[in-house]
């Protein structure tokens, strides 16, 4: 047997050997005729072709600083999805009614991460549509120049981000002072890394508080299902195993998902 399987190696190997010299022989076609034989299979490769000189002028170092300041936003840009939109105050209160309801894995997190996101280019999608409109298409056209391309496009942001605090500026006043700015006549003096963070703790705190209205029915369950089973005596049976079905229950009878949905849409402004 032993005998066997060591003719059928070598076999092999003769094989392979028999078979390298036209293996190389194909590797070594020259390129005219490796381009005319995917020209002939309808296959195109585009070409790409990256130089590196010195700059000529101020200019070009300038525009290659630019270009690598664009790359840095861009690699920041699931960031700033997150912290500069409606998607923040969405994904806390879809969290917070995932634990209010004692549900562990489901929906998933991936699920809910989803319909949120979807829900943020709901919301956000008229300040998309003004800043595609106002900054990167003239920009595309070659009408306006970058600097101004960013002005234009981060106004519509500005914008939204403000109406949001409108109501209730104490955050942008309290990042303000820190930075020991004066006090501003409009939104034309608060300055983007004031408006930011300013932004992301106001909603955080709107949406710990949607939290909270949100955790209140079901602590309700929770405390008539737990004192029920003190005064029965089973105290060796879970509480949250015995609430967890009336609190799906009542989720369902009032359409939960619908209420939930149109109230966190219609908290924004």
């Amino acid at each position: 047997m032993t005998r066997k399987i060591l003719i059928l190696v070598v076999s092999l190997c003769v094989v392979g050997l028999a078979a390298t010299p036209s293996l190389f022989a194909q590797q070594t076609t020259p390129t005219a005729t490796r381009t005319a034989t995917t020209a002939g299979n309808g296959l195109t490769v585009p070409f790409v072709n990256l130089s590196i000189r010195q700059p000529q002028n101020n200019k070009e170092v300038a525009l290659s600083l630019q270009l690598l300041l664009l790359l840095a936003v861009l690699t920041l840009a699931p960031s700033i999805i997150i912290l500069m939109t409606s998607f923040l105050r969405i994904a806390i209160v879809f969290d917070f009614i995932k634990r209010a309801l004692s549900l562990q894995q489901v929906p998933p997190n991936q699920v809910l991460m989803g319909i949120a996101l979807f829900l943020t280019l709901f919301v956000m999608w008229p300040t998309f549509d003004k800043m595609y409109t106002d900054s990167f298409k003239p920009f595309a056209d070659g009408k306006i120049g970058i600097e101004e391309m960013y002005t234009k496009g981060v106004a519509p942001l500005r914008i939204f981000m403000y109406k949001q605090m409108a109501s209730d500026p104490r955050n942008i006043e309290l990042f303000m002072s820190m930075r020991g700015l004066p006090k501003p006549k409009d939104l034309s003096d608060v300055p983007t890394y004031v408006l930011i963070p300013a932004f992301i703790l106001h909603e955080m705190t709107v949406a710990f508080k949607i939290g909270i209205l949100i955790f209140v029915p079901f602590i309700i369950i929770d405390m008539v299902v737990a004192s029920t089973l003190m005064s029965m005596g089973m105290i060796m049976l879970p509480p949250v195993l015995i609430s967890l079905p009336f609190k799906l229950i009542l989720f369902v009878l009032v359409n939960g998902w619908d209420l939930l949905t149109q109230q966190v849409i219609n908290s924004f402004h």
